[in-house]
């Protein structure tokens, strides 16, 4: 039968001399040696960026940078396989110069440089900015759960710690019952010898004890869970139900869905990042005006009047939460708001006029009504209350109506924000397989979150960018 045959195996072959041979021109693994030659390392902060004349020699930080911005561009992130890839990987060889550090060594450089590591991200950044890759016109903003080294057994709520310590306390209460019978008949309880039992029973006090001291813990703290491998990570809500996770922001740009900024929060809802992630994005940019669209689930009325105020136009779809409108009774869009009088006019044609003012929430608002609600024949299908209808107006309501009839004239903008910004967490995750932390603790998770988003801005950028122009512009 005849196949493609590959050489015979005890065949001398006369292979490359030079390593550097093996590696192509537009290799990536170029363009990443490159860009960190071109770095200040000492400058960013980085341990051992300046040696001494005594004592043992360390390796050099730029070696083990270029190391681990390889391993996230290629699926290598543990330091164990990193190690093992400094052996079998030909680019890697060629990349760390031979040298071949531990997995200890590694994995502490990632530990020791976490601010450095998040610098070098920025570098980046600024890079792709003057490579004019960013558009500066429209930023998407979103957020998605990133699980934590930390598994839903070792996370504690209030309400889980209350449920387990009932468990606890009905399980001794039968082993005592256990023991009382026993006793009383002086026979060997069936279930258990009594010996086992008050062993059972002390267990079960112990761990009684260690969950009391966590409800200490979180009362003694203004957080509402405990979790014990990482801390820092918060039960969250999933697509597939619910994982100890961190809550990643980023901010993309419409040119090229390019990563902006990022932030790692453990805040499981979105509403308080608008306006924090997309001021961050503009002063990167550097531009005075900018747009901003992010889903429903960032609709925030303060986050929305500091956008307006930084001169950010931002597109949200408002979210229906009125009771009104699911009983089937008029809600407040059914109200024209006049702002020359300052009234609203309802759908049978009367006019609330301003009878006060109320705070509710931190919310400043003016109140609206109108004693024609007595008589009027729409009243069964305006409210159930038997007092006239009242419309609350927020005292800064014109921002939040600008931005309805923005999302009006430009709702493809809205359409338009799931390729901007999905986009770039379904590569993380499922092509990049960077869904999920290795580290522990928010410092680590950021510094670890900023070599995922480098590599994902460095594969885009390979394949935006001719590598012969990228390369002159690292010179």
């Amino acid at each position: 039968m005849r196949y493609i045959q590959g050489p015979d195996r005890q065949q001398t072959n006369m292979l490359p001399e030079l390593i550097d041979d093996y590696i192509t021109e537009n290799n990536p693994a170029r363009f990443i040696d490159a860009f960190v030659d071109g770095l200040d390392l000492q400058q960013l902060g980085f341990k051992y960026s300046e040696t001494k004349e005594t004592g043992r020699m360390p390796y050099n930080p730029a070696d083990l940078l270029k190391l681990y911005i390889y391993g996230y561009l290629n699926k290598l992130r543990s330091s164990r396989r990193l190690e093992k890839a400094t052996h079998q990987n030909i680019e890697l060889i060629w990349l760390m110069h031979k040298l071949h550090p531990d997995f200890k060594t590694i994995a502490d450089f990632r530990k020791d440089n976490l601010q450095p590591i998040k610098q070098v991200c920025r570098e980046f950044t600024l890079l792709c900015k003057r490579l004019d890759l960013f558009g500066c016109e429209l930023i998407a903003i979103d957020g998605s759960k990133f699980s934590a080294v930390n598994s839903n057994s070792r996370n504690f709520t209030k309400k889980k710690l209350q449920k387990l310590i009932r468990k606890v306390d009905e399980q001794i209460d039968v082993y005592l019952k256990e023991l009382d019978l026993g006793d009383q008949s002086e026979q060997n309880v069936k279930t258990s010898s009594a010996e086992e039992l008050a062993k059972k029973i002390e267990q079960l006090r112990t761990r009684k004890g260690k969950y009391q001291e966590l409800q200490q813990q979180q009362a003694q703290s203004e957080d509402t869970q405990v979790s014990l491998t990482d801390p820092d990570s918060r039960m969250m809500k999933t697509h597939t139900g619910r994982d100890v996770a961190y809550n990643v922001q980023i901010v993309t740009d419409n040119k090229n869905k390019l990563i902006v900024e990022y932030e790692v929060t453990n805040d499981e809802c979105d509403q308080k990042q608008l306006s924090a992630m997309a001021i961050k994005a503009k002063d990167i940019l550097g531009v005075e005006t900018i747009s901003a669209v992010a889903d429903a689930g960032y609709w925030e009325r303060n986050n929305i009047k500091t956008c307006h105020e930084e001169k950010i136009d931002v597109y949200l779809p408002k979210p229906e939460k009125s009771h009104n409108k699911s009983q089937g009774f008029f809600t407040k869009s059914d109200f024209r708001y006049d702002p020359v009088v300052d009234c609203y006019h309802c759908p049978a044609g009367q006019a609330l006029i301003h009878r006060g003012v109320r705070k509710k929430n931190g919310f400043e608002e003016n109140v609206y009504t109108t004693s024609a609600c007595y008589q009027c024949a729409l009243k069964s299908k305006c409210s159930k209350n038997k007092r006239p209808r009242r419309i609350f107006r927020w005292i800064h309501e014109d921002v939040m109506e600008r931005l309805d009839q923005r999302v009006q004239n430009h709702n493809e903008i809205i359409k338009l924000r799931k390729a901007l910004v999905e986009h770039p967490f379904g590569t993380l995750k499922h092509w990049m397989d960077q869904g999920y932390f290795l580290m522990r603790g928010k410092p680590k998770v950021s510094a670890e979150m900023a070599l995922s988003v480098l590599s994902y801005n460095l594969k885009r950028v390979l394949k935006i960018k001719d590598f012969k122009e990228l390369m002159v512009a690292l010179a």
